[in-house]
């Protein structure tokens, strides 16, 4: 019984740690108010790593949509001479498209909008 238990703790334990570990913020990616959004994401690449029918849904105006799904097989398409704008609903999907554009294409210039598109009250664009 006792042996179960320590089980099940370690077992839990580890399931914490690997949870922790990819919901935290990378510290290369910057957190950005939505103010401090609107200031730069005209002078970068803003992306959108939601999926086609919530960017369809609607979207920050001039966003373009490279889903995570996707984010593997595209990154070629994110140059590394320019800063990366990335926004998803929440912050978690573009927290996980910036480790992929980090590794793949080299560039530590990259922000993210802290609140997510769900509270974003500026222009958006819908399909």
């Amino acid at each position: 019984m006792t042996v179960t238990w320590i089980l099940w703790g370690i077992l839990l334990g580890v399931l914490i740690v690997l949870l922790f570990r990819r919901l935290k913020k990378p510290g290369f990616l910057t957190e950005l108010t939505q103010e401090e959004f609107i200031k730069g994401y005209r002078k970068a690449q803003l992306l959108d790593v939601r999926e086609p029918k919530e960017y369809n849904g609607g979207h920050i105006l001039g966003a373009r949509n490279l889903p995570l799904s996707q984010m593997k097989q595209r990154v070629n398409e994110i140059r590394d001479d320019q800063p990366v704008y990335l926004y998803c609903q929440s912050g978690t999907r573009s927290r996980q498209a910036a480790k992929i554009i980090q590794k793949k294409v080299g560039t530590n210039d990259v922000y993210q909008l802290k609140t997510g598109f769900k509270k974003w009250t500026g222009k958006i664009k819908k399909l």
